[in-house]
């Protein structure tokens, strides 16, 4: 569970964002920013994170007073740590996923998640937090990735929306800028502990595209395949988002609908 250590939201002296030009490290940056923090952009052209000697070379970068948004990997403690993480590092599980769950991923993704989830906590000496997110969909992703973003650029394409299988799978989809506005509000409480984001719906990846393909103009056409393989989760991965909301009393999520015509 999440625990704020301010009451109250506070800006804090500067925000170093490690991955900042990626999809969600951007728009976190982004609405920092936008907010009035002072950010450190940083990337693997800025440091190289990976090679020898970058740990020196980023805690020469930071101040005491930073806090440290990590959406890509190693970070020495300062005054507060969050690290991206995901939900593939919990299990399977047919009833709707919490903080505490079943914590033993079945994909080398969520493996890897996990991995540094341990190391930082075991490392970190600072106030450190872990957001959780599932499935993201919105404007600047760069990786094509199966669901809302293929399905918007296929659409906008005139090409028609494949599924795998029947797309009758249903997963919790949740807006970019969403995810965002949490970690803006995990950094300004100065939040400790773990948080799941996720929206508390789920949709199948035909509905999801069925309203996409409605969209269009002109409409485009969904087709179904044969499915290659299991079904990933059991076809169902839903959220209790009691913890978010407890967390964050006065933050809606944006609906489905409503995201899908801003993305």
């Amino acid at each position: 569970m999440l625990e704020h250590l301010n009451s109250t939201p506070q800006k804090p002296s500067r925000v170093v964002v490690l991955g900042a030009y990626g999809f969600v490290g951007g728009t976190c940056a982004r609405r920092l920013a936008a907010r009035g923090v002072a950010v450190l952009p940083l990337d693997k052209d800025d440091i190289d994170l990976t090679a020898s000697g970058a740990a020196e070379q980023l805690q020469m970068r930071l101040a005491p007073d930073d806090a440290i948004l990590v959406v890509s990997a190693r970070a020495p403690c300062k005054d507060h740590v969050v690290y991206f993480s995901s939900d593939a590092v919990y299990s399977d599980a047919p009833v709707p996923l919490t903080e505490e769950s079943r914590t033993e991923p079945g994909s080398m993704h969520g493996t890897m998640h996990l991995a540094r989830e341990l190391m930082l906590k075991a490392t970190v000496k600072a106030p450190f937090a872990v957001v959780r997110s599932t499935l993201i969909y919105g404007e600047g992703d760069p990786h094509n990735g199966y669901g809302p973003n293929r399905f918007r650029r296929l659409a906008a394409a005139g090409q028609e929306i494949v599924l795998f299988g029947e797309g009758e799978e249903r997963r919790d989809h949740v807006l970019v800028d969403d995810v965002a506005e949490i970690v803006c509000r995990v950094i300004e409480h100065r939040s400790r502990g773990t948080l799941n984001i996720a929206t508390g719906e789920v949709y199948s990846f035909r509905d999801i595209a069925e309203r996409i393909a409605a969209m269009a103009k002109p409409v485009v056409a969904v087709r179904g395949t044969p499915r290659q393989g299991e079904m990933p989760h059991g076809g169902y991965r839903p959220f209790d988002i009691t913890a978010c909301r407890r967390a964050f009393p006065d933050f809606r999520y944006t609906s489905l609908a409503d995201g899908l015509n801003q993305a």
